[in-house]
């Protein structure tokens, strides 16, 4: 049979800058971003701002519009920014997606153009959709607001909406053309907001990093307490661990079955699901990585001592390490959440792959999960969260 056979490489350039104060007219770093490739001497830009942002940041939508009014003859703001509720709810219809594309429609935003997303993990992830979607793709900017977007969902490449009871069921590759870090943005979170991206340092550090583990533990206190210094230190090796991996995987876009920086969700994206999402992403993943921890330790592959030390660091933290939505069950009596399992086979591209652990800073793959010892795992982290609301209890007498 005649075939004509090419291979096409295609080089991205991922990057992202940190900062504080993004939109000072005196800080440049934003300005610098949209206009260093010299193709035109003036680019229109789409703001897309979170909605629950904006409302603990009332001066924020001013002081955008005064950035871009400062900078006007190189950078057109078409409109004033679009505000859109964040959260999980944004994702879970195309509603917001077909929004987007209709403004980058009316103010005819083409490929040298701007779509500039501030916000959280689930409003970066929509935007992005509708960014790589619209004239099959327009450059795309991330403003990540939150923790764990600023380490782990903001810095990677890709972008999602939940359909079909699935998450990210519907969704891309497409790296951003820049990421923007700004520490300041922290501050007006949630403590639960604030903590929410620390588990993902976790995660990162269980696979990859030892040391990065190890420093983790020495912060734990004060990242509990929310000390900027740490949670600074924190994001950033996160954030270059995550495009480390990325940059040098060889298979940023998942093509293969291997998804070793999904370590603990599995049972968290369930989990979430299960809870309606009222269990946030980074609170479903530490419930996650406490599992397959002890999972690790049940098959014999990863000590106590090392197992111990990771539930330890997570509950310092202060995550809680069992959520009642494992104990979910269907008409049959099986427990819903492992329906993660097959959902995640499918995720995958048809082999289910997990990975595990051997020591702290060492992951490993496997392709099949024993249920009984799984069931023993969850039983296990059952015990220690009944034993520790006791101590609570008794303390609080």
């Amino acid at each position: 049979m005649p075939v004509i056979e090419r291979t096409i490489q295609v080089t991205w350039r991922h990057q992202v800058f940190f900062t504080q104060h993004v939109f000072d007219a005196a800080n440049p770093v934003l300005k610098t971003v949209l206009t260093k490739d010299g193709g035109r001497a003036s680019h229109k830009v789409l703001v897309i701002l979170d909605e629950a942002l904006a409302k603990a940041q009332p001066a924020l939508v001013t002081k955008i519009e005064n950035y871009f009014a400062t900078y006007a003859t190189c950078l057109q703001l078409v409109c004033p920014p679009l505000i859109i509720e964040g959260g999980e709810r944004t994702k879970n219809s195309y509603f917001h997606v077909s929004e987007i594309q209709s403004q980058v429609d009316r103010f005819h935003i083409d490929r040298h153009s701007y779509v500039i997303a501030i916000g959280g993990g689930a409003l970066l992830d929509m935007v992005g959709l509708a960014a790589a979607t619209a004239h099959r793709g327009v450059r795309h900017v991330r403003i990540p607001t939150t923790t764990l977007a600023q380490d782990d969902s903001g810095v990677g490449v890709k972008n999602g909406i939940n359909a079909f009871g699935k998450k990210n069921f519907i969704g891309s590759f497409c790296p951003p053309f820049a990421v923007i870090n700004d520490f300041q943005f922290l501050t007006s979170l949630s403590p639960r907001d604030k903590r929410g991206g620390y588990v993902e340092a976790v995660k990162v550090a269980c696979i990859r990093d030892a040391e990065f583990f190890a420093t983790l533990e020495r912060d734990a206190e004060a990242l509990r307490d929310f000390e900027p210094a740490a949670m600074q230190r924190l994001i950033h090796r996160c954030a270059e661990l995550h495009m480390n991996h990325i940059a040098t995987s060889g298979d940023a876009f998942e093509y293969g079955s291997a998804r070793p920086l999904d370590f603990g969700h599995w049972s968290a994206h369930k989990l979430e699901q299960l809870s309606e999402f009222k269990l946030r992403h980074g609170e479903a993943v530490a419930v996650g990585l406490a599992l397959d921890s002890i999972y690790s330790r049940i098959l014999g592959h990863l000590d106590a001592h090392s197992t111990e030390r990771i539930l330890v660091l997570l509950e310092t933290m202060g995550f809680e390490l069992f959520a009642n939505e494992l104990l979910y069950t269907d008409s049959a009596g099986g427990l819903v959440v492992l329906n993660g399992l097959e959902e995640f086979r499918e995720h995958l591209g048809g082999e289910l792959t997990i990975t595990l652990l051997q020591a702290i800073g060492r992951g490993f793959e496997v392709h099949e999960m024993s249920l009984p010892k799984v069931h023993a795992a969850l039983e296990e982290l059952r015990a220690r969260h009944e034993r520790r609301d006791r101590k609570v209890i008794a303390a609080a007498l």
